[in-house]
């Protein structure tokens, strides 16, 4: 006759060894199941290929025919200063993209003030504080030469630097660039106005007696003079050209490649 208790033991066994088996397949079923997203991250990485895409690249190009937000320079003035003239030269007008208001002048006036009197001084005259400390001579925006260019040209200047004036497309906007080309044409005027200029009614003040009131100088209204101590720069070639002084460059140069010369015969 056989032991019930053991029988009873020995079933309890083989089903406690069925739940094991079972925990240990489904356990072998979600490790098996599971992917390392937690570990290597399913992203593009710059420059790295990619197998989602049937060609293999991980950057994407862009779609054509799309341009992104802010990026649409279809005002090609606006952001270069130039437009293409008949002879396939570069030409510099002399007009605004925009209309001049008080606003452009005063956002222009604290432009100016900010990037430009360094060098050029607050009137413009080319003798700004580190001229007077032995830098090279800025631009006099008062003088010949510089009264009859376009206002377009010093958009161009500040975009693209000359001399040892570098750019200021990095610090200013192309819209700040126009403002303070707008500016400029305003110190030009406030320089060389004449009484045919005021309009009538308006009383026009001495500049001797303004410097009294304000408590400056007497010399404060007298032409400033070149310090001792400015560099004296060389005067730049006529043969350079224009704009902004620089080689004369065709809006559609055409590339030419020299035909491949022989070889010289070995000497006997």
């Amino acid at each position: 006759m056989k032991d019930r208790g053991q029988g009873s033991r020995v079933r309890g066994q083989r089903g406690l060894g069925r739940i094991v088996a079972l925990l240990g397949f489904a356990a072998l079923f979600l490790v098996a199941g599971c992917r390392q997203d937690m570990h290597n991250e399913p992203k593009m990485i710059p420059q790295r290929g990619s197998d989602f895409f049937p060609d293999h690249r991980g950057a994407r190009p862009q779609v054509l025919d799309t341009v992104a937000r802010g990026q649409l320079h279809a005002d090609t003035y606006f952001y270069t200063g130039v437009v293409p003239g008949p002879n396939g030269q570069r030409e510099e007008p002399d007009q605004m993209p925009f209309p001049v208001t008080m606003t452009v002048l005063k956002r222009g006036q604290e432009r100016f003030n900010i990037y430009c009197t360094p060098c050029h001084s607050r009137v413009g005259n080319g003798l700004g504080e580190i001229v007077m400390r032995g830098y090279k001579p800025a631009g006099n925006f008062h003088d010949q030469v510089r009264m009859v260019q376009p206002v377009s040209h010093y958009f161009y200047v500040m975009t693209h630097g000359y001399g040892a004036m570098p750019d200021y497309s990095a610090q200013l906007t192309p819209a700040d660039r126009w403002s303070v080309a707008a500016y400029i044409r305003a110190l030009q005027l406030s320089q060389n106005a004449t009484l045919q200029d005021v309009p009538a009614g308006v009383q026009v003040q001495n500049l001797k007696d303004i410097a009294r009131d304000e408590n400056l100088p007497l010399s404060f209204a007298e032409p400033w003079a070149l310090p001792s101590s400015a560099v004296q720069a060389l005067p730049p070639p006529a043969g350079q050209g224009s704009p902004a002084m620089a080689p004369p460059n065709a809006a559609y140069p055409k590339i030419s490649i020299p035909e491949t010369k022989t070889a010289p015969a070995a000497a006997k």
